[in-house]
């Protein structure tokens, strides 16, 4: 599979391009300020985009979500209950004194569509509410496996979690969606947080210090 991250400032928060090599079909994940290196990925590797995939709606996370659905016409994934915060993107910009263009409406709710395939790979979605009510992790593999690769916005990173202090945010509920969810997968999965490098499921259950009782 081929997998880039690009991120850029203020932010540094990281958007995902995620594709087939045999097919060339691929998907976008979370489209925030560095969707323009993200289209370039698309460009040079030439990949067909079928689906733009949220894994919340905090700001940094959609900012760049009108340039990529204009670019790329492909259909924008998010979970309802982060429906409040993605329609607010515009006022959540202004709180930190920057400027975003209005997201486009939601296409699919992952309520409706919990399996969303891309050549010969498929993506889980898993509801991890805690850092927002709508978070979510998305957990890829080969079509007919589990897949060893998760992609987890902000409910973990290396080293630490999300934080919880943000509107519809709840630190036991982030620390429940942590340990049920995503403690149930394999040591080996390999965990690529919104931010930051990439771990592993066993790395965090064993070191992380927000997470060890």
């Amino acid at each position: 599979m081929l997998l880039e991250v690009r991120a850029v400032a203020p932010f540094l928060k990281n958007g995902f391009v995620l594709g087939c090599e045999e097919t060339r079909e691929a998907v976008l994940v979370d489209p925030g300020d560095e969707v323009d290196q993200l289209l370039d990925v698309v460009s040079a590797k030439r990949l067909s985009v079928g689906h733009i995939l949220l894994t919340h709606a905090h700001v940094d996370h959609v900012s760049g979500v009108a340039r990529a659905h204009t670019a790329l016409g492909a259909p924008i994934y998010l979970h309802p209950d982060d429906l409040f915060l993605y329609n607010a993107a515009v006022e959540q910009a202004t709180f930190f004194g920057l400027t975003v263009e209005p997201p486009p409406p939601v296409d699919r709710s992952y309520v409706d569509y919990p399996e969303i395939a891309f050549g010969r790979y498929t993506i889980r979605v898993y509801h991890t509410p805690g850092h927002s009510p709508g978070g979510v992790c998305l957990r890829v593999g080969r079509t007919g496996t589990t897949g060893l690769q998760v992609l987890v916005g902000d409910t973990l990173f290396a080293g630490s979690i999300g934080r919880t202090d943000l509107p519809g945010g709840d630190h036991a509920t982030l620390i429940r969606s942590i340990e049920t969810v995503l403690f149930a997968m394999e040591d080996e999965v390999e965990v690529y947080p919104g931010h930051g490098p990439k771990t592993t499921i066993g790395r965090e259950r064993r070191t992380n210090p927000f997470l060890i009782t």
